[in-house]
């Protein structure tokens, strides 16, 4: 994809283009459709032609890894890595405080998200992992990325209308409404062109495209065939949608989740209070029994076969009966897992050291990309 790079002077005011619309409006059913084909020549493309790709993702760090996350993004971290792809994960602590009044025990939490990465297997060797404040370049494209979008805008996207509804009442801050601009400047600043997202995520990514286009068509470069920024693709997972073991959405807030770091004991405690139902004969049915069928997915992703075949397994044993199959599923799967990580955090100093790594070449990168960006401003002297 090779979008213009025309020198232009229109305001980013002017009347909504097909892309902006998509992004102020849900994503429908044709777009989706199109980004989830456009997401499977990119997946079918990667094992092939991995040096055209870097990816990344992010994480905030407002509570410890859990299981959710790990069945949705996490477990494909190491296999993009060892594809040879160049892999960034971002530990997104500015982003803690767009919706806290405080950062809460930050630097514990950064450290343990470091070490649950190289846990699933993030080689530091090869991937980089580095944190949000540690990158001032990258943090210093918010000015003129603000520049490029509109209070209507951002109003629009669907995260800060959530999080504005969600709020009762209470002021929004400046940093939660700019929002997905600072995301763009996260995914721009290091020419990412590959960022694995879910379908809700889908127009922060057309913003942080929308942002490197009107930004290369404002202000244009001398080597009109080479645009400032790539333009970022979604790789669109078909990742589970597990529930926390309260029947809810998991969430860290909730404290509904079972975390990477707890161990077997912790874990077949948690799992003998999840909610399930009072029919003993067990079976797989996501709609009308949400809460069992989660326990069968889960223990499913966890090696233990089929949702229907082991619902069949259990058959009138009981909510006792799949909650004992389900822990023995976790931990067997995790204890691998968890024991490197139990190495990991035990050893502060090989985190600490993996981070200032990884912060270095993001400050490589950034720079880099802050001295094209006022290059292309005129504002190299």
């Amino acid at each position: 994809m090779t979008p213009s790079t025309a020198s232009d002077t229109s305001s980013a005011t002017q009347a909504p283009s097909a892309a902006e619309e998509a992004l102020a409006s849900a994503v429908d059913d044709a777009s989706l459709a199109r980004s989830i084909a456009r997401s499977r020549e990119i997946e079918a493309d990667m094992p092939l032609n991995p040096g055209r790709y870097r990816m990344l993702t992010g994480v905030r760090p407002t509570g410890n890894m859990h299981l959710g996350h790990y069945f949705g993004t996490m477990r494909s971290w190491a296999p993009i890595q060892d594809m040879g792809i160049d892999t960034w994960i971002l530990v997104a602590d500015y982003q803690v405080i767009t919706d806290r009044d405080g950062v809460g025990p930050i630097r514990e939490r950064v450290l343990s998200l470091t070490a649950d990465a190289l846990s699933v297997g993030v080689d530091p060797e090869r991937s980089t992992i580095f944190a949000h404040s540690a990158v001032p370049a990258a943090n210093q494209l918010m000015l003129p990325f603000l520049s490029l979008v509109t209070e209507s805008e951002l109003h629009r996207n669907p995260t800060v209308k959530a999080e504005l509804e969600a709020t009762a009442g209470r002021a929004m801050s400046g940093l939660l409404l700019t929002y997905p601009v600072h995301q763009a400047a996260d995914i721009l600043f290091c020419q990412a062109n590959l960022v694995p997202v879910g379908k809700d995520q889908l127009p922060h990514l057309e913003q942080a495209r929308l942002i490197a286009q009107r930004f290369d068509k404002r202000y244009g470069r001398a080597e009109k065939s080479r645009p400032v920024f790539r333009r970022p693709e979604a790789l669109l997972g078909e990742a589970p949608l597990l529930l926390g073991l309260d029947g809810e959405k998991m969430s860290k807030s909730r404290g509904n989740t079972i975390e990477l770091r707890m161990s077997a004991d912790e874990t077949a405690k948690a799992l003998k209070k999840a909610k399930t139902d009072s029919d003993r004969v067990i079976t797989y049915d996501p709609a009308g029994r949400p809460e069992v069928s989660n326990l069968l997915m889960l223990a499913s992703l966890c090696g233990a076969g089929s949702p229907e075949g082991i619902a069949e397994s259990i058959g009138d044993g009981g909510a006792g009966a799949l909650k004992r199959l389900t822990t023995e599923a976790v931990n067997e799967y995790f204890a691998p897992i968890r024991a490197r990580r139990a190495e990991l955090a035990a050893n502060e100093d090989h985190l600490l050291a993996v981070l200032a790594s990884g912060n270095a070449r993001a400050n490589e990168v950034a720079d880099e990309t802050l001295r094209a960006v006022r290059a292309a401003m005129r504002m190299d002297y």
